[in-house]
């Protein structure tokens, strides 16, 4: 009897006890998160303002005949802090934050979702004023219904029904509000029962940050780090376009164990350079060793990518080049660092990034007459991107303005094909396309190295004497003032 109830350990003891919600509650002075600490979400903090004045002050909204909203959804791809603003906002409310994970309502046993949903909403309605914060509600919150999903899922669908019958009943009055907070980078998938208004009020929307953004979030971790005297935060923030604000962590604690491992009394702007190479790229495997015919088309294939990212019209500007390896496939790198953010991208623009892309097949070409395996993830990425050019932005003149690419995963990347809409002979002339815009990039790059050949050899002699040159050495490369290594040695004899 006392196991059955829960009094042994083990076994069947939790039989009685399985139907409990496994939210951890908050106390609000254990929190210890406020919108100080997050940065880069100005906007969101503005929209959370609101639902912090409601649970502060209820009685002013309802005075005026204001409904209490019952809900918000953050919105955002993987990695934009989403779980820290919803603790930061229970922070700066001082009211009780539950908080719990979509996939933890899910259980082999049928029904135990619903109970668990019932009982954290009681737990929250016994605490009010209180915060419920769903981590990844897609897990339980996916789109019912269709051919797909019949007669399957339906624990998930039942605990669905619960969350959206618990939001509904939800008595948040003047005197006890409870909001409802979730997250997702799905937002896709989500029934649309979920996302009506009445349940999720807000929609709030977390991109990666802007300069300002970023310059905010490496203001907040580079708090308790010691950078040197010269650390340009600005710059910093600068040469770091598209990072998310996990990212920028990653970033500076990289830096601060690479500032550890040499001894060094304070983090400087080379170590921060370094930590990006080695978020981006990977770690340096200069244990591989490559034998002198390999090394050789290497500093070719990314010489060419470098010239042919400084000659087209609209390539950023190389930060590096090197033919060191890293991480698990990559023989050598060339680093770009765009100058500003974009957010609208030209057709121009698009094909002078195919042609850096294929830069390095082209100098191999030039060079070898001949071609190697070291171009497959180019190949891939450039193949990719001319196909979304024609099936998604609709920039090929022979197929004209029209979509004919499936779902596109808004913030995971990506897509779900769906080529059931397509003709047999439109297929055949999106592949031609496709073809067709790579194989002309491919000869335009080939073009600018036959003729820049000479900046080519110097760059690739350099390399394969300092195996990693600065973006600098590209141009002089070009003006013809970087020498070979031969004739350095000779005038330094």
């Amino acid at each position: 009897s006392r196991q059955m109830a829960g009094g042994g350990g083990g076994g069947m003891g939790r039989v009685f006890g399985i139907g409990k919600s496994k939210a951890i509650e908050v106390k609000p002075e254990e929190v210890g998160v406020t919108f100080k600490d997050v940065g880069g979400v100005d906007e969101a903090i503005t929209e959370l303002q609101e639902i912090i004045e409601f649970l502060k002050l209820p009685e002013r909204f309802v005075k005026l005949g204001g409904r209490i909203p019952k809900g918000g959804l953050l919105v955002g791809p993987p990695g934009t802090r989403k779980t820290l603003i919803a603790k930061a906002t229970a922070g700066e409310a001082g009211v009780a934050f539950f908080e719990s994970s979509g996939s933890e309502f899910i259980e082999m046993f049928v029904g135990v979702g619903a109970a668990r949903v019932r009982d954290l909403f009681e737990q929250a309605r016994m605490a009010a004023p209180a915060i419920v914060f769903i981590d990844e509600i897609d897990a339980i919150g996916q789109s019912r219904g269709g051919i797909a999903s019949v007669g399957v899922n339906e624990e998930r669908e039942q605990t669905l029904n619960q969350l959206l019958a618990e939001i509904d009943g939800f008595k948040t009055g003047a005197s006890n509000p409870v909001i409802i907070m979730a997250a997702t980078n799905r937002p896709e998938v989500l029934d649309p029962a979920l996302l009506r208004a009445g349940r999720f009020d807000r929609q709030i929307v977390l991109n990666n940050p802007d300069l300002t953004g970023r310059f905010q979030i490496l203001r907040i971790h580079t708090r308790n780090v010691k950078l040197a005297p010269d650390f340009d935060l600005f710059r910093a923030a600068r040469i770091t376009p598209g990072f998310s604000g996990a990212d920028l962590g990653n970033v500076v604690n990289e830096a601060a164990l690479l500032a550890a491992r040499q001894n060094a009394e304070a983090i400087t702007m080379n170590d921060f350079e370094a930590a990006i190479e080695r978020v981006v790229a990977g770690l340096e495997r200069r244990t591989r060793v490559m034998n002198e015919q390999e090394r050789t088309t290497v500093a070719y294939h990314e010489s060419g990518h470098a010239l042919v990212a400084e000659l087209v019209p609209h390539g950023n500007p190389v930060a590096k080049i090197s033919i060191i390896p890293r991480g698990r496939a990559a023989l050598g790198y060339t680093l770009q660092m765009p100058t500003e953010d974009r957010y609208l991208l030209t057709k121009e623009e698009l094909l002078d990034e195919i042609a850096i892309m294929m830069g390095g097949r082209a100098a191999e070409q030039v060079v070898f007459g001949t071609i190697s395996t070291g171009a497959s993830d180019d190949l891939q990425r450039a193949t990719e991107l001319a196909r979304r050019m024609i099936t998604e932005f609709g920039m090929s003149e022979l197929l004209g303005s029209v979509r004919y690419s499936g779902q596109q995963l808004q913030y995971l990347g990506g897509s779900v094909e769906d080529n059931s809409q397509l003709s047999p002979h439109t297929r055949e002339v999106i592949d031609a396309e496709v073809k067709r815009i790579v194989t002309e990039e491919v000869e335009r790059a080939q073009a600018l190295l036959q003729g820049h050949r000479p900046a080519l050899e110097i760059l690739a002699h350099n390399l394969l004497q300092h195996e990693t040159l600065d973006g600098s050495a590209v141009e002089l490369a070009l003006t013809g003032q970087l020498g070979t290594p031969a004739q350095e040695s000779k005038e330094h004899a």
